[in-house]
């Protein structure tokens, strides 16, 4: 099976209050997206595989001397990325130089670092069987809809919430991402079902955290250490 895996790290860490982007954050004595990397990169080894990252250009000397200070050799491709994440990811698919031999794109985040090596793995394989695969989780919290100044409940057991790694046959994406842009496209399953395609859902983690803020940060250093 050949695989591309299209890391996307185009944050500026605004939200996030800290000087650098924050995939570039040390966690565990390592930035962000490198442990991003080597988590594919674990999960697709034996496989034909690449593992792409979509960077902004701006950074990309950056990150160069950050993989030469941490002595970073897994195999990646750095690709420029855009104006939005679905911008940034339709570079990457742009640029993918033999697409006719592909059987399997999965779509990350870049401060999604605790992915496990079984929750990519099953999310290829259920894409390689159902034609696609998000991992979602159930919510803890109640939740309410905001209309101007309405709001309601919603039944939670209905919801989930979504993660990445998505992953699509490699065709139904490429053909996916030949569409206009719409500001409704936040995932890549947003861009697949406005093709008219269902996509099928898999079990996700809760470890499987974005790294947003540095609440998110402290969680996730808590983890490796307990791991």
């Amino acid at each position: 099976m050949k695989t591309i895996a299209v890391i996307v790290a185009g944050g500026s860490g605004t939200r996030f209050g800290a000087e650098m982007p924050k995939q570039f954050l040390s966690l565990g004595g390592k930035p962000i997206l490198m442990r991003t990397i080597e988590a594919f990169e674990k999960a697709l080894a034996g496989g034909d595989h690449e593992i792409m990252v979509t960077l902004p250009a701006e950074q990309f000397g950056v990150w160069h001397d950050l993989c030469e200070c941490h002595a970073f050799a897994v195999p990646h491709r750095v690709v420029p990325g855009g104006e939005t994440r679905w911008h940034s990811v339709k570079n990457a698919l742009d640029s993918i130089i033999d697409p006719a031999i592909l059987d399997v794109i999965a779509v990350h985040d870049g401060v999604r670092p605790l992915a496990s090596v079984e929750l990519i793995r099953r999310t290829l394989d259920t894409a390689c069987r159902c034609g696609s695969a998000i991992p979602v989780v159930m919510l803890n919290d109640s939740v309410r809809q905001v209309n101007g100044e309405e709001n309601q409940a919603l039944d939670r057991s209905t919801l989930r919430a979504v993660q990445t790694p998505q992953a699509f046959e490699a065709r139904l994406l490429l053909d996916a991402y030949r569409q206009p842009f719409e500001p409704v496209f936040t995932d890549d399953a947003s861009v697949v079902e406005r093709m008219g395609h269902a996509v099928t859902l898999v079990e996700g983690e809760p470890a499987n955290l974005k790294i947003t803020r540095p609440m998110d940060l402290a969680l996730a250093e808590y983890l490796i250490k307990n791991a």
